[in-house]
């Protein structure tokens, strides 16, 4: 009976957030889907500048000199580490739907990622696409047959991207590391919107680690990495001033009220039209402060019980006058 009440519980929260979630999405879905969009011309880009990259002997780089060379056969290193950022943050980044505790809706903080993600990598594009270096990684260099890439047949081979092996072994979009992009974008989101502090120092801990087997896997020059350091938290920075703030949902205070402003200032019509009773019950759901019916009819009798008490206390009490 408790697994199915709790059961219960957690179906109602998954729904009751859901909804909410689907409403901001229903106002918030094109700078979304611009968001999304941008993300394929970002590899479209990437595609682009490799059939202008020639290759040629390595650069004179610090962080060759300093860090031992990891080779080809350890190279997936640096994309294991990328990739449990990866997870890691989309997982976070959905706990609202389970969880108790939440600060924020998934769509508004997507919507902001997207915004640090687009700004990155605009200009990551017109940066890479200024001066085209000789790629550092095995597969760029001089001799092997995917340092250049033949004039394309028709416009679809480019359009296509080749994708995933077109993404995994692309040469030329070198300043700046786009896995750099989204680390950093990733940690200083949760930096800002998370609650654990162990977390957060770990997360600057995963971000240096990732950069230095960057450099130690010769994916990038190590200037690749340093202008993504402080270009990507810039940007952050800036246009996070520029966005207009979250709802802090810590104090259940502003859970979407049925008639109120919304981030771009204009008035919206709540979730549901809904009695006082029930919208305070779907906040509830919300903040996850649901009551069980079981409960609640127990801590009636309860309060029951202490009031029938009371009241025979205060009668024996009483004098009776005689």
């Amino acid at each position: 009976m408790y697994i199915a009440r709790e059961a219960t519980k957690l179906w109602r929260k998954v729904s009751a957030e859901t909804t909410a979630e689907l409403q901001l999405l229903l106002e918030k879905w094109q700078l979304l889907l611009a968001g999304l969009v941008f993300q394929y011309i970002h590899g479209l880009a990437a595609r682009g500048v490799h059939y202008l990259h020639r290759p040629g002997p390595l650069l004179q780089d610090l962080g060759f000199m300093a860090l031992p060379e990891l080779g080809q056969e350890k190279g997936y290193l640096s994309e294991s580490v990328f990739t449990f950022i990866f997870i890691s943050f989309l997982l976070w980044s959905f706990h609202p739907f389970i969880y108790h505790s939440k600060r924020f809706y998934t769509v508004l903080l997507w919507r902001r990622v997207l915004a640090f993600l687009v700004a990155s990598q605009f200009l990551r594009i017109v940066t890479f696409y200024s001066t085209q270096l000789p790629g550092p990684n095995y597969h760029c260099r001089e001799g092997s047959k995917l340092a250049t890439l033949p004039p394309p047949n028709n416009a679809l081979e480019v359009l296509l991207i080749n994708f995933p092996r077109g993404v995994l072994f692309g040469c030329g979009d070198l300043i700046f590391s786009s896995h750099m992009i989204f680390t950093l974008v990733f940690v200083r989101t949760y930096y800002k919107y998370g609650s654990n502090r162990l977390i957060k120092l770990l997360a600057w801990l995963m971000a240096i680690i990732q950069s230095l087997l960057i450099i130690a896997s010769r994916k990038h020059y190590t200037v690749d990495v340093v202008v993504a350091w402080y270009t990507v938290n810039l940007v952050v920075f800036f246009v996070d001033k520029k966005l207009p703030e979250m709802p802090d949902r810590t104090n259940g205070l502003s859970l979407l009220p049925v008639s109120s402003k919304d981030e771009d200032g204009r008035t919206k019509e709540g979730l549901h039209k809904l009695d006082g009773r029930m919208r305070d019950e779907f906040h509830k759901l919300l903040n996850g402060n649901t009551v069980d019916a079981t409960d609640r009819r127990q801590r009636v009798q309860m309060n029951g019980k202490h009031g029938e008490d009371m009241s025979h206390s205060v009668s024996d009490a009483t004098p009776t006058g005689t």
